[in-house]
């Protein structure tokens, strides 16, 4: 969540950030809540004080034989005082929460404002491919192929969902295993995260409560429990309301997961087969770090997602996203975005996100400093990568005239030495 000292010392500038992402927000109610909690903080410190004094005030009473019946009776009162001013002050701090957990992380300053219109691409590798025949879309071609079943899906499970069939099943389990070896070399720790998780993972991750439709919430468990929507929702809860050591820092995990979503697909021709469903494949990598080694942190993120686009050979572009088209919890993003020929359209494939301290002030994510001070830690994370537009691109760029298509050189190994599929 926001840094509360940011909008008591500076509100108007956190209102001017806050409608780079197209959200308005008054202050006023804040501002008045902290003041009462201040007010009642004080109250209660006083009328404590007042009471350890006629505490010692008994001793004093005993030893001169004087009645205590008075003081006690005081004492007592007191007691009740406090107890009724503590539940004012957990539920005017309930009221904090509740109004900061809506407020979105603040964007980086040199994001432009607005939505997706202004986003900027910044780097492209290769160039679009060309073809001297008519070009078939991902689903044409896996279907001819036999490796994508949408039919048989669509039956035991509704729209939205695909079997990988064989050879296509082969492809997919591929890119997972080739992911997966890339990371072990980074020195990045592998973790298999739990798939059900709890409503809190939700809150720190800086899903929940603005969006807790999109998930998928177990039948009769009154929202406790959700299926993950991406890893990312469990590995930055890992360290939720710990202390981690300085020297433990930077913290490099990743793990492969199905993603569960509300999104399955439209009737757009963008979205035609695997382009959105509401299963998908996907490894994703986290760090927990210093902040002032975040920035660092996501040029590495950044560079290893691309790394493993170029060695898979795919045309693609970088885009720095503008202030309205990042994530809620999140200060910074550039989407990977491959090509799919069919459609003359670029489909994201990896976010690398940096979320500041906003995850780890939710989720009371700490480091102990040299000096022996606590601070936040800076939470980040990117796809590495997400295979459901993969398959469709590797399809649609690597076809040939004949309906075959060509499998990427760095995944022949992990295909038992198979070079085409046909």
């Amino acid at each position: 969540m926001i840094n509360q000292e940011y909008i008591l010392k500076q509100p108007e500038m956190v209102q001017k950030a806050l409608l780079k992402k197209g959200v308005e927000v008054n202050f006023d109610g804040f501002i008045e809540m902290r003041n009462k909690r201040v007010e009642l903080i004080q109250e209660i410190e006083s009328i404590r004080a007042k009471r350890n004094q006629l505490s010692k005030e008994i001793g004093v009473y005993k030893r001169e034989k004087k009645d205590t019946g008075p003081l006690f009776k005081e004492i007592e009162s007191l007691k009740g005082t406090i107890t009724d001013q503590e539940e004012n002050l957990k539920e005017i701090e309930k009221l904090i929460e509740k109004f900061l957990l809506k407020l979105p992380n603040l964007p980086d300053e040199d994001l432009l404002a607005g939505d997706k219109e202004n986003n900027q691409v910044i780097y492209t590798h290769l160039t679009k491919p060309e073809f001297n025949f008519k070009v078939k879309d991902h689903v044409e071609l896996a279907t001819n192929l036999n490796i994508i079943d949408y039919e048989r899906a669509a039956k035991i499970s509704g729209k939205g969902t695909w079997i990988y069939s064989s050879i296509g099943a082969r492809l997919e389990w591929a890119l997972i295993n080739f992911f997966i070896d890339q990371h072990h070399k980074d020195q990045y720790e592998f973790m298999l995260m739990p798939h059900i998780l709890n409503y809190q993972s939700g809150i720190t991750a800086g899903q929940f409560p603005k969006f807790e439709d999109d998930v998928f919430w177990l039948d009769g468990d009154e929202k406790q429990k959700f299926l993950l929507p991406t890893s990312e929702t469990a590995l930055i809860n890992i360290h939720r309301n710990e202390i981690l050591d300085l020297k433990d820092l930077p913290k490099k995990y990743f793990s492969y997961s199905p993603c569960y979503r509300k999104e399955a697909g439209s009737y757009r021709s963008e979205e035609r087969g695997m382009i959105r469903g509401y299963q998908f494949n996907k490894v994703e990598m986290l760090q927990y770090t210093l902040p002032e080694d975040s920035d660092k942190a996501f040029e590495e993120m950044l560079n290893k997602a691309k790394s493993l686009m170029n060695q898979l050979g795919l045309h693609y572009q970088v885009s720095k996203l503008a202030a309205g088209d990042i994530s809620f919890a999140m200060s910074r993003t550039f989407d990977i975005e491959v090509y799919l020929p069919s459609i003359n359209i670029y489909k994201e494939v990896s976010s690398v996100s940096n979320s500041r301290d906003f995850q780890a002030r939710r989720g009371m994510i700490r480091y102990r400093k040299a000096d022996g001070s606590v601070d936040y830690c800076h939470t980040l994370n990117g796809s590495g990568l997400a295979t459901s537009r993969l398959v469709p691109a590797i399809l649609e760029q690597n076809q040939q005239a004949d309906g075959s298509v060509k499998i990427p050189e760095v995944l022949v190994p992990y295909m038992g030495g198979i070079k085409e599929i046909r």
